[in-house]
């Protein structure tokens, strides 16, 4: 039992968490039900996996403490069915000393954590704590994205960091014009969402929305796409063709890189936003033009003013109103929330429930993201493409996020010795069983003397906790 001079995580909530408490033995199920019930959490007691079935049917289950060797189905069984039935649910699992391995295997298939019998209240209480802290962290995040997902034109933007609230405000004040609007950021932060939420949340949000990659365009044919063209204009052109200004008419076009549309384009362009007309390549004809304009670009555009590569007044003409997109490693508080909405994005498209490991989150927040959101994006889905159970660990990240920062790989041609390809393998083994000696010491084949002593041989006691 706790004695007074120990800290209680007890605290008023607005939803109750109940705990189901699986174990046939009287003492264990009677203890973890003091801890449980001194934490200010609510308990649901069983001592077989039928029972525990029932109340999981008949009643709400956050968290389930479940012996592994439970009469009747075993607790392995039991995990099985919660993380198929009630994916919501946490579980964490109790396990005699000297069957560690079977703990391992049920975190691998999904279990929030485990505590090896006989434990202590304290690391019962601490690890219960984890497991009550994640559970609320993602409620929250579920909240934020139905937030997020009902907010009209923001459907695409996810973050809740401060800079990310001051994008909102500005997307929803310009939203209500139809002034030019100019969106810098580095290549995928997500500038097109912006693009899209402005116009979609405004005035013209029922009109047409045309979006143009002018780094992408034929630089022959650029003027066509725009403007459109008259049959027989040049050769090829067998018949008339409306350009993508015209197409986004009483719209918004959006004019994405920007940065790279040619200086002589550059001039057209600016002469039809001015004169808001616009003349098909072959016409003598010039047609009235509504629309609005939407650039965006990853260069600097006041640099490539000076060096004559970017129009001045053009730079002007689009930069009525500019909104500046943070990158991600501005905004890292924003990726545990990214993380989750991808996870449930690609899990739904697999029809299975996928979460993800603390390390590797962690790993996630460490890495800098030169690709930004879309690189995060790209690593979630390939984990989950490649990762063999419901939780993602570090081992199913892309292989440049699979080792700390500070530990540089060997390339394919760089031989090692023998003593630091091992060393690397053991803090590996560490990260991987959350610091966990036992655990590692299965994960590589070796006996537990046997770790305890190469990580005195190689120094290494301080990462042990990693």
């Amino acid at each position: 039992m706790a004695s007074g001079t120990e800290a209680s995580f007890a605290v008023e909530r607005v939803v109750p968490v109940t705990v189901l408490i699986v174990d046939d033995e009287d003492t264990t199920r009677n203890l973890c039900r003091d801890v449980v019930s001194e934490s200010g959490l609510r308990t649901k007691l069983a001592s077989t996996t039928e029972q525990a079935l029932d109340i999981l049917d008949q009643s709400s289950v956050d968290i389930v403490i479940t012996d592994l060797r439970v009469p009747q189905l075993g607790g392995i069984e039991l995990l099985k069915r919660v993380k198929e039935t009630y994916p919501q649910a946490a579980v964490m699992v109790l396990t005699q000393y000297g069957t560690i391995e079977s703990a391992v295997e049920a975190t691998r298939m999904g279990a929030a954590d485990y505590v090896t019998k006989p434990f202590h209240v304290p690391e019962l209480r601490s690890k219960l704590e984890r497991v009550v802290r994640l559970l609320e962290v993602n409620q929250e995040n579920r909240i934020l994205r139905e937030q997020l997902r009902t907010r009209p034109g923001f459907a695409g933007l996810i973050g809740v960091s401060p800079k990310m609230q001051r994008v909102y405000r500005l997307i929803e004040k310009v939203s209500q014009h139809t002034y030019p609007v100019l969106i810098l950021g580095e290549s995928g932060t997500g500038k097109e969402l912006v693009a899209r939420s402005i116009h979609f949340s405004g005035v013209r949000k029922a009109k047409p929305f045309v979006p143009v990659d002018c780094s992408a365009l034929v630089p022959t044919l650029i003027e066509a796409e725009l403007f459109g063209y008259v049959k027989g204009a040049f050769t090829g052109a067998h018949q008339t063709k409306p350009g993508l200004m015209e197409v986004a008419d009483n719209g918004t076009l959006f004019l994405d890189e920007i940065g790279d549309l040619p200086v002589d384009l550059q001039a057209k362009l600016l002469r039809a936003l001015q004169e808001k007309e616009i003349r098909p390549v072959g016409s003598t004809a010039r047609l009235p033009l509504s629309v609005r304009i939407i650039a965006a670009t990853n260069r600097d555009l006041e640099t490539a003013v000076r060096q004559g590569g970017f129009r001045q007044d053009l730079y002007f003409r689009l930069n009525v109103v500019q909104i500046k997109l943070p990158p991600l490693r501005e905004r890292k508080s924003d990726i545990p929330i990214l993380v989750n909405s991808f996870l449930e994005k690609y899990s739904e498209a697999q029809g299975k429930t996928r979460t993800i490991s603390e390390d590797a989150v962690a790993r996630l927040m460490g890495y800098d993201w030169p690709g930004n959101v879309r690189e995060l994006e790209n690593a979630i889905e390939r984990a989950i493409a490649l990762g063999s159970g419901p939780i993602l660990h570090v081992g199913d990240l892309p292989s440049n996020l699979q080792h700390a920062s500070g530990e540089r790989l060997p390339q394919n041609d760089e031989l090692l010795p023998l003593e630091e390809l091992e060393r690397r393998a053991i803090l590996r083994a560490l990260r991987e069983s959350g610091g966990d000696k036992l655990a590692a010491a299965r994960l590589l084949g070796i006996g537990k003397t046997t770790l305890y002593r190469k990580l005195k041989q190689y120094e290494v006691q301080a990462q042990t906790s990693l």
